[in-house]
C-alpha cells in the first residue's frame, strides 16, 4: 500500500472521531467539568477565624465527608425526599396509566380526529413549566379562579387546593397534565410499528378489540413503558420549578419543600455552595441508583419472559 493510499485509510476510519470533536468538547466544558467541579467543592467547606473581618478572615479549606454527614442528618433534606416521595406515587402511575390509555384510544380503529386528538394531548407539554404552573396556580386561587366562583354559584364546597394535603393533589396535576402528552407520544409511536398482521391474526382467532389490547398491544410496548417510567422517575426526583413557582402564592411550600429547592436555598439563600454541592451529588447519585436499580430490575425480567417463551 502506497503512503497516499496509506493516508486516505487513515483519513476514512479517522472521520468518526473527527464529527466527535465538537460534541465531546461541549460535553467536557459544560457536563464534566461542573460535575466534577460540584464534587470539589462538596469537600471543602469556609472556615472562619476570629469575627470573619478582614483579609484572610475567610478561607477555605479541606473539609472531608462532614457536608455529606450534615446532609444526611438535615432534617428538611429528608422531609423535603419524602413529599418527594409522596409526590411521585400520585404523579408516575397516573402519568402513565393516563398516556397508555390515550395511546391505545389513538390506535383504535373507531378513533375519529386522531391528528387532532394527538395534538391536544400533546400541546401542554409544549408549554414551559414555569408558564404552566403560573397558569394552575392562579386556577387555584379562591380570589381570582372561575372555578371557585362557579362552586360559590352553585353553593357547593371550595376546597383550597393550595393548602395541606390537597396540595400534594394540586402539584400532582401540574405535572400530569404537562407530561402526559410526551408519554403518550413515546408509546403511541411504539403501538404504530407493531405489524398489522398480529392483529389481522388475533381478530381470525376470535379477540375482542379489549383482549388485543391487554394481550397484544401492551406487552409489545413494554420496552416503551420501562422507557417512559424511567424518565418519569428522574423528572420526579428533580421537581423544582412547579413549587417554586407556587411558593408566592401560599405559605404551605417552604424554601426547602423539594431537595433541589433545598439545594438552591443553601447555594443562594445562606450562601453554603459547598453544602449545597454535596446534597446535589448525593441526589444525583440516588437518582443514578434508582434508575440503574429499575433498568436492571426491566432488562432481567425481560430476559426471564424470553427464556420462558423459547422453553415453550
Amino acid at each position: 500500500m502506497t503512503s497516499t493510499a496509506r493516508r486516505k485509510s487513515y483519513g476514512v476510519k479517522g472521520a468518526p472521531y473527527g464529527f466527535l470533536i465538537p460534541a465531546s468538547i461541549l460535553f467536557v466544558l459544560f457536563f464534566a467539568l461542573p460535575i466534577g467541579y460540584a464534587i470539589w467543592l462538596s469537600f471543602r467547606k469556609v472556615q472562619v477565624s476570629g469575627l470573619g473581618l478582614g483579609a484572610g478572615a475567610r478561607k477555605e479549606v479541606w473539609a472531608g465527608l462532614e457536608n455529606y454527614t450534615d446532609a444526611f442528618t438535615d432534617s428538611e433534606l429528608l422531609d423535603g425526599a419524602l413529599r418527594v416521595l409522596g409526590y411521585g406515587c400520585i404523579v408516575v402511575p397516573v402519568m402513565l396509566g393516563l398516556a397508555l390509555l390515550f395511546a391505545l384510544m389513538l390506535d383504535s380503529e373507531k378513533v375519529r380526529l386522531a391528528p387532532f386528538s394527538r395534538l391536544a394531548i400533546f400541546l401542554p407539554y409544549a408549554i414551559p413549566g414555569v408558564v404552566a404552573a403560573l397558569l394552575w396556580g392562579f386556577l387555584y386561587l379562591p380570589d381570582v379562579s372561575p372555578f371557585y366562583f362557579v362552586l360559590d354559584k352553585l353553593g357547593l364546597p371550595q376546597p383550597d387546593l393550595l393548602d395541606g394535603g390537597p396540595l400534594f393533589l394540586a402539584l400532582s396535576n401540574i405535572a400530569v397534565w404537562g407530561g402526559t402528552g410526551f408519554n403518550m407520544i413515546v408509546i403511541y409511536t411504539s403501538l404504530q410499528s407493531i405489524p398489522g398482521e398480529v392483529y389481522e391474526a388475533a381478530k381470525l382467532d376470535g379477540a375482542t378489540p379489549l383482549q388485543i389490547a391487554l394481550k397484544i398491544k401492551i406487552p409489545m410496548v413494554a420496552p416503551s413503558l420501562v422507557l417512559t417510567f424511567f424518565f418519569s422517575i428522574i423528572a420526579t426526583l428533580q421537581v423544582f420549578s412547579e413549587p417554586t413557582t407556587l411558593k408566592p402564592l401560599t405559605n404551605s411550600v417552604s424554601t426547602t419543600w423539594s431537595p433541589l429547592m433545598k439545594v438552591y436555598q443553601d447555594a443562594f439563600g445562606k450562601g453554603d455552595i459547598h453544602a449545597a454541592a454535596a446534597q446535589a451529588t448525593i441526589i444525583a447519585l440516588a437518582t443514578l441508583l434508582l434508575s440503574f436499580g429499575f433498568l436492571r430490575a426491566a432488562n432481567r425480567r425481560n430476559k426471564r419472559d424470553v427464556s420462558q417463551g423459547v422453553a415453550r
